[in-house]
Order: structure tokens, then sequence, then C-alpha cells
């Protein structure tokens, strides 16, 4: 990608860098606010999470997720940290078949390699864990309640785990909104067997305070709780005071969530301008595209034109002929892209 970077930069007009998906606006106030306000932090953090924190992250399940008030959570540093350890923590191994998606972020096939354990493109009827991604990184996918119900329904016959990552659970743009594994009709009222990862870096643009939770079936929560006290896992004390404004105000979101509308108005039609297909992308933050070539060759077209994106087969190899354009550039970069594909 180095040397498709570089053109990108040698364009007139600047980069327009549409390959990543690290937010680039404004940390809400109430969690600057607050995370100042905490400043003076001495002692650790415990592991559990602050009562105000418990409190804030349960109340958001309940009103967003639908789950039960009382369900088992524990923070983490960002989601990606608990995506990346969830398989060590549970002290999984070679025996262990861990399930992904065919077209999934790579960290869920690192973190089941850090401790040797098989992994599954799709299901596996000896699957110990099973990933879901809902909305999907990269595709913007999003799996109904009927067909995560049944997931889970397989899961526990089968006796292994569904982990749903749901980073992206509050920016559905079309079709039905997306609905998490803990809400009642997909796992039935009950947690065991389904855990839930959620994070703050996509949802409040709090990537740089690394802030997220763990929450669903009591054992498996509780036993990831016990080892992240003796591991020094622990989310610092200012940041669990932001992460609690942040959770506590939804008029943030609502307005993040029309940014990025917003964006996708800006460049939904350049791109099937310039001949791109635009597939799944009903929700997150990224459009999936193709224009029935090699990813590379969509890539370079781009770069040539001063685009930036990120290759479909990093992925998995079901995305070699698509590229992931995401959405967390400035209004200003995503109207700059949005006239060169135009012209």
């Amino acid at each position: 990608m180095l040397p498709f970077a570089a053109q990108a930069r040698a364009h007139p007009d600047g980069i327009v860098d549409l390959s990543v998906g690290a937010p680039v606006d404004p940390t809400p106030r109430c969690a600057q606010d607050a995370l100042c306000a905490a400043a003076d932090s001495p002692g650790y953090p415990v592991a559990v999470g602050t009562a105000a924190l418990q409190g804030a992250t349960r109340e958001w399940l309940a009103r967003t997720c639908g789950a039960d008030p009382g369900i088992e959570v524990v923070p983490t540093i960002g989601s990606k940290e608990a995506v990346g350890l969830l398989a060590a923590l549970l002290r999984l191994g070679p025996d262990d078949v861990v399930v992904i998606p065919e077209l999934a972020y790579p960290t869920y096939a690192v973190g089941a390699a850090m401790v040797g354990a098989q992994v599954s493109v799709g299901w596996h009827p000896d699957a110990t864990l099973v990933w879901v991604n809902s909305p999907s990184n990269p595709t913007g996918a999003v799996q109904g309640r009927d067909e995560l119900a049944a997931l889970v329904a397989r899961c526990r016959d089968a006796g292994a785990l569904v982990v749903s990552d749901e980073c992206y659970l509050e920016f559905g743009f079309d079709g039905p909104a997306p609905v998490s594994v803990l809400h009642p009709e997909v796992c039935g009222g009950r947690y065991d067997g389904v855990v839930a990862l959620h994070s703050l870096s996509k949802r409040s643009n709090l990537a740089g305070y690394r802030s997220g939770s763990v929450a669903g079936d009591p054992d498996v929560v509780r036993a990831l709780r016990e080892l992240r006290r003796h591991t020094g896992l622990l989310v610092s004390g200012p940041v669990q005071a932001a992460a609690v404004a942040a959770l506590r105000d939804d008029a943030h979101v609502r307005q993040q969530r029309e940014r990025y509308a917003a964006r996708r108005r800006a460049l939904r039609p350049a791109l099937e301008t310039a001949g791109f297909r635009i597939e799944h992308s009903n929700a997150g933050l990224y459009f999936w595209v193709t224009r029935d070539e090699p990813c590379m060759d969509s890539v370079r077209w781009l770069a040539e034109r001063g685009i930036l994106v990120a290759p479909g087969d990093f992925y998995g190899p079901a995305g070699a002929r698509y590229v992931r354009v995401a959405l967390t550039a400035t209004d200003e970069r995503v109207a700059a892209a949005a006239r060169r594909l135009a012209a």
C-alpha cells in the first residue's frame, strides 16, 4: 500500500485518505470535561469499573440493545483489545476452533493464532467460539434478528460461545436498524453462551481514550473480570469518568450519525458515477464497492486521483475484487473526493 499512499499524497490538492476507520470528528465536550475533572487519579482503577461506569453501561445496554438492566458487564481498553485477547483470556488452545466471518477484520484470526487455536472461515461443527460482526467491517452488512437468533440457537446446541462485535451498532442508515445479540428476541432473554463487545471509539469519537465493554454470559464475564484484574488490563480512572459522561448522552451520537449520513450522500453518487457498484453498506462507517476488477486495480485507479482506500483482500480472499471506502475523513476531504470521482 505504501506506493499507492505516496501516489495519493502527490495529488495537487492533497490526499483524501479513506483507507482507515479512525474517527476525525471532535470528542464530545461532555467526555472531555469529565476526563479533565477526574485527572487527579493517583490510585489504581478497579477491574470491575466504578459504580458509575457499571450503571451507565447497563443503562446504555438496556435502552440501546434491549438488555436486562442487571446484565454482567466488564470495562475493556477499547473493543479491539478484547477482540485480540479474548481467546487467550478464555484459555483456548490448539484443540479449539474459532469461527470467523468470510470477510472480517484480521484481529479475529490473530487472536486465535496467538493461542494456537484452529480458525474456520464459516461454520464448523466443532466450534468453540463463533465471532459475529454486525454491522460488518468491512461490508456494512447487517444481520437481522431472525438470522442472529438462529445463529445463537445453533451455537447453543453445539456448545459454542457466540461473541458479537457490535462497535458500529448505532450507525444504521438503510433498511432495518442493527440489533444486538443481547436483545431478548435474539438471545431469548437469557445470556448463557452469548457475549457482546461494545466500544466508545466510533459512537463517541473516543478512539484515543480506549474505552469499551464486554457484556453477556455471567460466567464468561466474571472470568474475564478476574483475569483482567490479575493481568493489569484496567481502564484508567479518568477514562472511566469520560465513558460515563459519553454513555449517558445520546445527543452527540445523533449528531455524529448525521455527519456520516451526509458523507454517504456525498460519496455514493460520486462512486457510482465513477463506475463502482456499492454492495451491502447499509450501516457502519464504510462503503464496500467493486468495479468487477482486481482490488489493487481499483486501489491504483483511485490513488491516481489522490484517494486512498483499503484493498478488499485485506479482509479475506472473498474481498479480492472489492475495496473498502471509509467515511472517516473531514467533510472537506470527502467533498474533495466526490469532486474528483465525478470528474
